[in-house]
């Protein structure tokens, strides 16, 4: 950028002034890969996957007809990145539940309000951030001087996935279908598995009143005071794997034609707001009802979810398939420093009608057997939170490291005192100072880290060996999220490649097996142990998601100058394990640090 160009102030004002994602070659991702997946391979099954690379790289490998396809691919006109068919693909292509399974979620700030007063004031806030985005008002994110993609802003409002047999698809504004922002004026509330729709803009567009909607809000929580029965609320559906719910929607659509007004509705909704009636037992318990809920309160698959509590505690429910945590954390924080504009003029209450679909015998049934096998799949989830007072990013710069390369040590530390070993671990890193930026899949393992590991398990390393293994590991781990963050990360490359002979390899003439995908090294580094990723903010108490493999723990942390939490998920069956890597992962903290502090006094005078 010339230094006498400014960047534009308007929301999406920079999107094609920003980098392209560089497109890796395959001599490097290989070699990437290699080094990547090296450190968790025995000596026989690295030799097995250097074989598979080396007929990876041979002139006449389909591999190379599939990067020129690739290439081709980032050079058409209108795309912005080679991840551009990615993303969808990965999203949208995935075929179990993603109730739990790939929705993530934020537990606010605590406020003392009472449930209606602070919902009407997050509706209030999501209704003036959407008006400011429809008029590009929104800054764009910069740091470090350059701007962000700010694309994903466009599926904050009135975004919905839309289930499908094969892949699902996404029903949003701003698309060829649905043009420029979305002129929807009303949200869906949900209240004891009741849905209603709420408008919250009048017919000029301007947001309605914070008195306003809590008169409408009063009005939906007294029209659903009797709960909806378990096999009519038909947001259980949302929580089948998506072919099947694909089929259930259908026969939805095919039971009565009213049943499309109501998906409708829903769907082109600016956001969802779920209201409980009941307050959380605790923290953790607000943790994974944000996570789950009651799945008949609930439409797992509308981009944001606002959910209040009955005491007033509340958070967001994230569909992924467009939306990434940098981008949530910027609405969020946006909304919880929301100051309302004045000149709002009260309307009365803001019109409220009930959502209703039409059930046959079968639905119902349908509907009761969706409740109960998402009931049984929560139940084979485990979770709990962890709290570090007095410790946070600026005790760890204090002792001379990088925040997070201090506390993803201390996971590895944690994780091999409790299960024996070092497993592959997965860092999402955000790339959104590219066009259409999202994020890089960084793997955490290297060989720096098995030495550190071996060192603090070693009774005959002293001090100095042990800090110094830290050091080396903590300067390896900063190196390679540089690596990512600039699109040199070898992980989604290759995928892409896999998936573009999937999808055209008999097309491209490139239809023969590639055994990389078959080999040690590739199964072995994308089988998670531990699934890692943060979300700054001091807006939020806690962030989750659920795991992604039958022994991985799913670890989300909140990182902050002053304090240090996380919330842990995993399969019921490890659930002990789990348990174990938290109270390792409480000495390993401490641990550390007292190894670092100490640097300073060794070799004073006693």
């Amino acid at each position: 950028m010339n230094s006498t160009q400014a960047w534009s102030t308007r929301t999406f004002g920079n999107e094609d002034r920003l980098p392209r994602v560089p497109l890796p070659t395959l001599e490097r991702s290989c070699e990437r890969f290699v080094e990547w997946c090296a450190p968790l391979l025995s000596a026989d099954e690295l030799a097995t996957t250097e074989a598979a690379v080396s007929r990876f790289l041979r002139p006449d490998s389909p591999a190379r007809a599939l990067q020129a396809a690739l290439e081709q691919y980032d050079a058409e006109e209108g795309v912005r990145s080679w991840l551009d068919a990615f993303w969808p693909y990965r999203y949208l292509g995935r075929r179990d539940r993603i109730a739990l399974n790939a929705n993530f979620f934020f537990l606010f700030k605590e406020a003392a309000q009472e449930q209606v007063e602070r919902a009407a004031g997050l509706v209030a806030a999501a209704v003036d951030y959407k008006r400011l985005l429809d008029e590009e008002r929104i800054p764009p994110i910069v740091q470090h001087g350059q701007p962000h993609s700010m694309e994903q802003q466009k599926f904050l409002f009135s975004t919905t996935r839309i289930p499908g047999p094969v892949q699902d698809t996404v029903r949003a504004p701003y698309s060829a279908e649905w043009p420029g922002p979305s002129p929807a004026r009303h949200i869906a509330v949900f209240f004891r598995g009741n849905v209603f729709r709420m408008e919250v803009l009048g017919p000029d567009g301007q947001p309605n009143p914070h008195a306003d909607l809590t008169g409408g809000l009063r009005a939906i929580m007294k029209a659903g005071a009797v709960r909806a029965p378990t096999d009519t609320a038909v947001g259980h559906l949302t929580t089948k794997a998506r072919a099947e719910w694909a089929a259930s929607r259908q026969a939805l659509l095919a039971c009565d034609p009213g049943n499309a007004d109501a998906l409708d509705a829903i769907e082109t909704a600016l956001f969802c707001l779920c209201l409980e009636d009941f307050s959380p037992k605790d923290t953790k318990d607000a943790c994974d009802r944000l996570l789950h809920g009651d799945s008949g309160n609930r439409w797992f698959d509308k981009a944001v979810s606002l959910v209040v509590f009955g005491d007033g505690t509340a958070g967001i429910n994230v569909e992924h398939c467009c939306l990434d945590g940098t981008t949530i954390l910027n609405f969020v924080d946006t909304l919880l420093h929301h100051a309302p504009e004045a000149g709002h003029e009260s309307r009365g209450l803001s019109a409220v009608d009930a959502i209703e679909f039409a059930l046959d015998a079968d639905l119902r049934a349908d509907v009761q057997a969706a409740a109960t096998s998402f009931a049984e799949h929560v139940d084979e989830t485990a979770t709990t939170t962890l709290w570090f007072e007095d410790f946070g990013a600026n005790r760890i710069k204090q002792l001379g490291m990088s925040p997070d390369a201090f506390v993803q040590m201390a996971f590895q530390l944690a994780h091999k005192s409790t299960k024996g070993l070092t497993g592959a671990t997965y860092e999402s890193i955000a790339t959104r100072q590219y066009q259409n930026g999202r994020t890089e899949a960084m793997r955490v393992v290297t060989p720096e880290v098995l030495r550190f590991v071996a060192a603090m398990d070693d009774p005959e390393a002293d001090a100095a060996t042990r800090r110094a293994a830290f050091r080396a590991a903590a300067e390896k781990h900063v190196a390679r999220v540089k690596e990512c963050q600039v699109g040199q990360a070898p992980e989604q490359h290759l995928l892409e490649l896999q998936l573009i002979q999937r999808r055209r390899g008999a097309e491209l003439g490139a239809s023969e097996p590639l055994d990389l995908y078959e080999t040690p090294g590739w199964l072995t580094m994308r089988n998670d142990y531990l699934s890692t990723s943060s979300a700054p903010s001091t807006n939020i108490r806690y962030f989750g998601f659920g795991s992604t493999s039958s022994q991985c723990i799913g670890v989300a942390y909140v990182l902050l100058p002053d304090h240090f939490n996380l919330y842990l998920s995993t399969p019921r069956p490890v659930a002990d394990e789990m348990f174990g890597f938290a109270a390792n992962l409480t000495q390993a903290v401490r641990e550390l640090q007292e190894l670092l502090a100490a640097e300073s006094t060794e070799g004073l005078p006693r």
